[in-house]
């Protein structure tokens, strides 16, 4: 059985000490991202890899650096 809920994940206090909401994330990428996706991912429900590396790209693309997906996913 795949455990499903995580707990919350480093993206939440990445995205707190940024002051970026979900919304800046959507807006940034350039691909379909939706704010579910992101509410999903802050709060540590399992997202698949293609949906992780979206995310890891649209956090990267409004911050302007570079994360991996260690500094933001513990999964």
């Amino acid at each position: 059985m795949i455990e499903r809920d995580l707990g919350p994940q480093p993206l939440m206090s990445l995205m707190a000490r940024l002051a970026l909401k979900p919304h800046d994330l959507v807006a940034a990428s350039g691909e379909q991202l939706t704010h579910k996706t992101v509410a999903r991912a802050m709060k540590g429900r399992r997202l698949t890899p293609r949906s992780q590396g979206k995310v890891l790209r649209a956090l990267n693309r409004a911050t302007g650096s570079e994360y991996a997906l260690s500094d933001v996913f513990t999964y």
